[in-house]
């Protein structure tokens, strides 16, 4: 079975075979997580180290109001939370979007590995970086762009990271509503709508349910300004 972690991992850093064999025993063990299920919440106190072997996840925070800012999505391969065991509790909630295959590796398996195995230890921290990259490139578009850049910045980022899990095509699966994409980009679902529609009725994209097709890619990353330089997909250290 293809594990889309040691794949991502292997992407940054030429792993050994030994890291390859202790990576895979630590991320055997995945178990089956329903949708809509809160992994950890914010208030908790940090547990071990989630890698998601299949399927996506989210970061958010629940306003006092009671409305929802998602920070990240997280999909097959990435891995939540390195050095978050160094708080004293979460400051955030990570939940389930679809149904999906997580692994736990304990905070004292995780020491251990980073300390016994150099090249997993760099790989960790380059996937950390480029997940903080990705944080100001959101930081960005809140900040900065237009609602159709953001809507069309966003779909750029999902599509280019997709293609780590063998997306060779130009339709990729997005396995969330319209309500999740708002939470994401500071919008309502009726703005979200309309901005969506003007990809569509440009011949950008075609939508069907949970599926966007990429029609014109370079169209829709001039509507962006998109440059995935910040998702560093070229980073590699010997």
């Amino acid at each position: 079975m293809q594990n889309r972690f040691i794949d991502k991992l292997s992407h940054y850093v030429d792993l050994s075979v030994d890291e390859v064999a202790a990576l895979m025993r630590a991320t055997t063990a995945g178990r089956k997580v329903a949708a809509k299920t809160d992994l950890i919440r914010e208030g908790d106190r940090p547990g071990p180290v989630f890698v998601m072997l299949d399927g996506w996840a989210m970061r958010y925070k629940i306003l006092p109001n009671g409305s929802r800012q998602i920070m990240a999505f997280l999909m097959p391969g990435d891995a939540c939370d390195l050095h978050i065991s160094l708080l004293a509790e979460m400051d955030h909630s990570i939940q389930t979007i679809t149904a999906a295959r997580v692994a736990t590796i304990s905070r004292s398996e995780m020491d251990e590995m980073l300390d016994q195995h150099r090249g997993i230890a760099r790989a960790m921290y380059v996937a950390q970086l480029a997940d903080e990259g990705t944080l100001r490139a959101w930081i960005v578009s809140m900040g900065r762009r237009s609602s159709l850049e953001r809507v069309a910045h966003l779909i750029c980022e999902l599509f280019v990271r997709a293609r780590w899990s063998d997306v060779t095509e130009a339709a990729f699966e997005v396995p969330f509503s319209q309500i999740i994409l708002a939470d994401a980009l500071g919008m309502t679902p009726v703005h979200i709508n309309r901005m969506l529609r003007d990809l569509r009725t440009r011949d950008i994209i075609s939508m069907r349910r949970g599926s966007i097709s990429i029609l014109n890619p370079s169209a829709l990353a001039s509507v962006a300004g998109f440059d995935e330089n910040y998702l560093h997909r070229r980073a590699r250290l010997p």
